[in-house]
């Protein structure tokens, strides 16, 4: 069964909002210099826009749920032309090809794994050639017993596979920042799109 977006956020479930960005994602952009359009898909609240912003990306932030970016613009009015309501797996013409950098935090983790061919062609629709895909995965979720999810889990096998074909791994490690509960769970991996 697919998860309803807007409804989790209309009932006020977005239990993924941590109410701040990831931390992983805050400790690499501070480490690397990034630079170009930039792309959050699933956005939610916004929170990776923000900080994209604040490290001179020039980021745009897509959700599927329409509340959930009417909540993003109203935390953050000042960005509020930055949130976009759309579907990353058939992104609007204007963002195709149009994006330097993917950042990716809890998109993919939340959506049903019969979907993830589906996230690909995404990426590949708005990552131009030579794009980096900065990904912090959430790899290893903690599931109560027969939970199924979201969030999904997702190997790095998984992972590996997925971006086997035009991409190249620019980096990969097990962060040591996350949220509370999330620690070795997630993942940095940065994916380069073949030229």
């Amino acid at each position: 069964m697919l998860t309803n977006w807007d409804e989790k956020y209309r009932r006020g479930d977005a239990f993924w909002n941590k109410g701040a960005p990831s931390l992983p994602l805050k400790q690499y952009l501070a480490r690397q210099p990034v630079r170009g359009r930039t792309l959050v898909p699933g956005c939610g609240h916004g929170h990776e826009v923000v900080l994209a912003v604040e490290h001179g990306l020039d980021a745009i932030g897509l959700d599927i749920a329409p509340t959930g970016i009417a909540e993003a613009r109203a935390l953050y009015p000042q960005l509020s032309e930055r949130f976009v309501v759309g579907d990353l797996f058939n992104p609007p013409a204007e963002m195709r090809g149009a994006f330097d950098v993917v950042l990716e935090h809890t998109c993919m983790s939340g959506l049903h794994p019969s979907l993830r061919a589906s996230y690909r062609r995404g990426i590949d629709l708005t990552l131009r050639p030579g794009g980096l895909l900065i990904g912090v995965w959430y790899i290893n979720p903690d599931l109560d017993p027969g939970e199924e999810g979201p969030p999904f889990p997702f190997s790095v096998a998984d992972l590996t596979a997925l971006f086997a074909l035009g991409y190249e791994i620019v980096e990969d490690y097990v962060p040591e920042v996350a949220f509370r509960g999330r620690e070795g769970r997630e993942r940095i991996r940065v994916l380069r799109r073949a030229g």
